[in-house]
Parts: structure tokens; sequence; C-alpha cells
């Protein structure tokens, strides 16, 4: 599989919070508390990327997570009608995400942490349903594996070596 590596310094990148916890590690002198940031950027274009984020401090773990997800950018495939290609199926352990498209006028029906990807990925109708584990940082992951996957008409026509028209039907 071929990997383009997207430059996010030419973006206009915007960001999302999805979920902020803290964790404790129980040492000899105490518990030391940490929190982890799950942010979700995208420029709103057919760009999204997820990242996580470790520190003492909340700021400095969002900006963590935000520097870790413009490194995991990926480039999502978009139809006419700002949707989805295709539908699909993403999963990450335990979490497995159902993105269908939809036709112009659905909005972004989605829970929370898969609704979060899609808008940020520039979708503006598309029907989800998260099957199995509800954890948000395995359903965002799953939402990104899914979208990953998605083909354009024009290269599953090639792959096939048929017309798009042929695809399209």
């Amino acid at each position: 599989m071929k990997r383009t590596i997207i430059d996010a310094s030419q973006l206009e990148l915007t960001e999302k919070v999805v979920s902020i916890k803290r964790v404790t590690k129980v040492v000899k002198g105490g518990r030391n508390m940490r929190f982890t940031a799950l942010v979700v950027v995208g420029d709103g274009n057919g760009h999204v990327g997820a990242g996580l984020g470790k520190a003492t401090e909340i700021p400095e773990a969002i900006r963590k997570g935000k520097e870790d997800a413009m490194k995991k950018l990926i480039s999502v495939k978009l139809d006419d009608n700002s949707s989805i290609t295709h539908d699909i199926t993403g999963k990450h352990t335990g979490a497995s995400v159902l993105l269908k498209r939809a036709p112009e006028g659905t909005g972004v029906i989605a829970g929370g942490p898969a609704r979060s990807v899609c808008e940020l990925a520039g979708i503006k109708n598309i029907r989800t349903k998260s099957l199995g584990s509800n954890n948000k940082q395995n359903v965002v992951l799953a939402t990104i594996e899914a979208l990953k996957q998605l083909k354009s008409p024009e290269e599953v026509a090639k792959l096939r070596g048929k017309s798009v028209e042929e695809i399209l039907g």
C-alpha cells in the first residue's frame, strides 16, 4: 500500500479535543497524576488525523496530542455531495464503526467520537453506527481506519480494468 505524506504546515487545521482522562501511576512515594488527551485535527476539506498526548498538565497534553495528530494526517476521498464514496466498516481492537454514504441533506448522523472525525474531515452527509466497544479512543481510531480504506470510483475502475461509468452503473 502506497502512503502519501501530507504536509500539515500548508493546511488550515482545526482541532477538537475528544477526551481528557486523568491517569495515575502508583509509585513508592505515592501517586503520579498525569493527563491523556485524545485530539482530532482536520481542515474540513478531506484531511483528518487523530493523536494522543500525555503530560502532567492538561494544556501540554492537548498540545502534544495535536502535534501527534498532525503527524498522522490522512486524505479522505469524498463524492460530489460531501459524503463518502461507498459504505465501509473500520475496526480497531474491540471497536468497529460502520460508515454509510448518505444523500444530500442528511447531515452527520454519528455518535460523539465518530462525529468529530467526520466533521473535521469535511464530510457533510453520512450515517454511522458504532459497534462493539464504545471506548472513545478506539472508536476514533476505527473511524480513521475506515476512512483510510476508502477508494474513489476512478481507483476501483483502474483496478478492475473498467471505465468509471461501468463501475457507477
